[in-house]
């Protein structure tokens, strides 16, 4: 313990390693434990993962309190995440092991007709809906902030054993980003915590849907387009390389057009010119040794 209260600073490997060791307690006591595994710094990667978290991270509710919750999450703190129709259940090992006990409460029926209504012919398979492969009009529907299937502060109670006093704290920040991670895994899991039947949505599949769209459209988003359903910016997002600094390319030339440009180049002519040119000097140069040469000759003849 520092000053102030404050618990002094572990470094990550070590946070890890005291997380394995708890977790190694936890399966020696017969407990049945789920941990949440992250490889990289990349936490979710599915459709369905992608979309629980971005649904958080746009509340102001939650915007401050998320960031911890992110660094927890990746140094597996996160040791066992349960889901339930209406619940999540976790344990996060800080400085101590946590409970965290988080309510979510279900989708009214009402609005999952709604949903299901407006989404009417458009989904072909179940495999096809949990691997989160839809049209984009389905997509935004399912997303759509108030009356879409993610849940909203309002819908949500969260609740955490350690002292912070705050209604989200890291612990339930890492736990919920935990349940994006499972959802890359399990997507089913979803609409079981909403307390909703997904074939439900395959019910009418005969019928028309005012989100149908054009024949061929793509049904796979990449990481900015999932962003975008949210309004949002990812903070996860591979950027392009910009083009304003790419080199600009050589212009590529047939062998027909090569033998043109070389035709018409006129440096070989004007090597020609130099050569001819130092023969003319070589020339007269041979012309003044022999005139030379004669005058001598004559001046010797004379008496």
């Amino acid at each position: 313990m520092s000053y102030y209260g404050w618990h002094a600073y572990v470094p990550v490997a070590e946070k890890r390693r005291q997380a394995e060791r708890k977790l190694a307690k936890l399966k020696k006591q017969g407990r049945s434990v789920a941990p949440v595994r992250i490889e990289g710094r990349i936490i979710t990667k599915s459709f369905w993962g992608k979309s629980w978290c971005v649904n958080l991270e746009r509340y102001s509710d939650y915007e401050n309190r998320l960031p911890r919750g992110r660094t927890y999450v990746r140094n597996g703190s996160v040791i066992d995440l349960q889901i339930a129709k209406g619940e999540i259940l976790a344990m996060v090992a800080g400085s101590e092991l946590y409970q965290i006990k988080i309510a979510i409460a279900p989708v009214t029926r009402a609005r999952w007709k709604s949903i299901c209504r407006d989404c009417a012919g458009t989904v072909d398979s179940l495999v096809e809906l949990l691997q989160g492969r839809l049209a984009k009009g389905v997509m935004e529907r399912v997303c759509r902030e108030g009356d879409g299937l993610f849940p909203s502060p309002t819908e949500i109670k969260l609740s955490c054993s350690c002292p912070d006093w705050a209604d989200m704290c890291k612990h339930v920040a890492a736990a919920l980003y935990g349940v994006g991670a499972r959802l890359d895994e399990k997507p089913q899991l979803l609409f079981v915590l909403r307390d909703v039947d997904e074939t439900e949505m395959l019910a009418s599949a005969g019928q028309d849907s005012p989100l149908t769209t054009a024949p061929g459209a793509g049904k796979v988003l990449d990481e900015s387009d999932v962003a975008a359903l949210f309004g949002l910016e990812m903070a996860e997002t591979l950027h392009a390389p910009n083009s304003a600094f790419t080199a600009p390319k050589r212009p590529q030339h047939s062998k027909a057009q090569k033998g043109k440009i070389s035709a018409g180049k006129t440096k070989p002519a004007a090597k020609t010119d130099v050569a001819s040119h130092r023969a003319t000097r070589a020339g007269s140069g041979t012309k003044k040794t022999t005139r030379a040469s004669a005058r001598k000759r004559r001046a010797r003849r004379r008496p």
